[in-house]
């Protein structure tokens, strides 16, 4: 099996592409509506790639989708194996209902609260880290779609309080979680440090409702996560919800609460 492309491969072909049509940064960045300084920090690694802008490049280069493509293969083979079914779950759902007592959900991460936590878990290279960041941005896209799914999160306060990466990552990320939270179709609610110990701290997990009412959970643990379709597992995890979302702060008192401790991450 051929190797599978990688980002340096991809940041390399788009500099042969521009460079092959006689282009400066400059030149194409007037084109695609992109400053020079960002298309030298996407060629040279120093910013992630955007797909916006590949999008863009594929069509004033008329390449039919190749850099897209690419992308899109990089994704793929970013996400774990065992990760794939949960993605394409994900993907269809038009509820989501997910708790996590310590870190902020996936699909609710900024690209730097992400990287930070891919370098502080199990090692990997720069390479794997990067796609995997990748991958993960791309999931959020259902968020921005026509019809995206109803999402409500519930986390602990603690996930607010505890460092990941830099001070200014922290309070990017919380501002980020301030914002999306002001979307209709996103609820983040927050369970408050003086909480008792509650159920909902055994562990995270996320279920989801597709669009002819089947319901699937995912659990992570250690090593992997895995998804549940057993309707007994199922009934146990809708009551799990039902605990830690009556915990949990309403939508207002949360967005304060998430507000507050953005302004303390300076």
């Amino acid at each position: 099996m051929a190797d599978m492309p990688t980002l340096g491969f991809l940041r390399d072909q788009l500099r042969r592409a521009r460079k092959l049509r006689g282009l400066s940064q400059e030149e194409l960045g007037k084109m695609v509506n992109y400053a020079p300084s960002s298309i030298s920090a996407m060629e040279t690694g120093q910013n992630q790639l955007s797909a916006d802008y590949l999008a863009r490049l594929d069509k004033v280069l008329e390449t039919g989708g190749l850099f897209v493509g690419i992308l899109e293969l990089i994704r793929l083979h970013a996400e774990p194996d065992w990760f794939r079914p949960w993605g394409e779950i994900e993907r269809e759902a038009i509820a989501l209902r997910w708790y996590d007592p310590a870190v902020v959900p996936g699909l609710l991460q900024t690209e730097a609260y992400a990287r930070a936590m891919l370098r502080a878990g199990p090692p990997l290279t720069d390479e794997q880290i990067e796609k995997r960041v990748l991958a993960r941005m791309a999931r959020q896209e259902i968020l921005a779609r026509e019809e995206p799914p109803q999402l409500v999160a519930v986390l602990d306060q603690q996930t607010l309080r505890r460092q990941v990466g830099e001070r200014t990552t922290m309070r990017e990320q919380l501002e980020h979680l301030r914002a999306l939270a002001d979307h209709s179709h996103v609820q983040v609610r927050i369970v408050p440090a003086e909480t008792p110990w509650y159920g909902g701290l055994a562990g995270p997990f996320v279920l989801a409702r597709l669009a002819d009412g089947t319901e699937v959970a995912h659990l992570d643990n250690q090593l992997r996560g895995h998804t549940v379709d057993s309707p007994n597992e199922l009934a146990s995890l809708g009551r799990r919800w039902e605990t830690v979302a009556g915990e949990a702060l309403p939508r207002r008192q949360s967005a304060r609460l998430i507000e507050e401790v953005a302004n303390s991450w300076t």
